[in-house]
This record gives C-alpha cells, structure tokens and sequence, in this order.
C-alpha cells in the first residue's frame, strides 16, 4: 500500500495562505487521481479538491477561487495552496490517492483563527 505523508498545517489567521503538501511513496503518475479531504470539528469528512491522472482538477465549491491543488511529478508530492482562509476551513486535511485501492495519509492539521 502506498504510504502518503502530510505537512504543512499550522495555525494562520483569516485571510492568510498556507501550502498543504503530501509526499507519496511512489510515482503521483501511477494513480488514477489524487485528492485532498478535510474534516472540521464535529463535521463529517469532506471532499476538497482533487487532480486526475490526466492533470484534470476538480475543487468543492466551498474553496473554489481559493485553494489550487497542484502535484509535482518529480517530487512525487501533492500541493494545496490555501489562500483567504477563513475560520470554516479549520480542519484535519488528509490526502488521499487512488490505484487499485484508496489509500489515505495521517492527516495535518489547520487552525484558521485570529
């Protein structure tokens, strides 16, 4: 199973950016996509945005504007850059990739507060 790492959460105040990062164990052009989920306090897990194997993007209607999911192909790390965060984005941010099965990582953690 493919291992995905996390980092890059913290805490921000509103309007601020951050950049999300996943390291995948393998090639980010072996799956057929990649994602990012959150979920906030006392929220079910919720679908963020995510990039095809193609390149193709898809982003929630919630950040869409705000946030860009990218990947670096020969890094084989997946990017979310946040910006004009806001405190209803505060949440846990799992990256999540897909071959033969979904696999998930541990989770980062983001604080939007002033």
């Amino acid at each position: 199973q493919v291992q995905l790492v996390e980092s890059g959460g913290g805490l921000v105040q509103p309007g601020g950016s951050l950049r999300l990062s996943c390291t995948a164990s393998a090639s980010v052009l072996s799956f057929h996509a990649m994602g990012w989920y959150r979920q906030g306090p006392g929220k079910e897990r919720e679908f963020v945005a995510s990039i095809r194997m193609n390149g193709i993007t898809t982003h929630a209607e919630a950040v869409k504007g705000r946030f860009t999911i990218s990947r670096d192909d020969t890094k084989n790390i997946l990017y979310l850059q946040m910006t004009n965060l806001k405190p209803d984005d505060t949440a846990v941010y799992y990256c999540t990739a897909i071959d033969n099965q979904r696999s998930w990582g541990q989770g980062t953690q983001v604080f939007v507060s002033s």
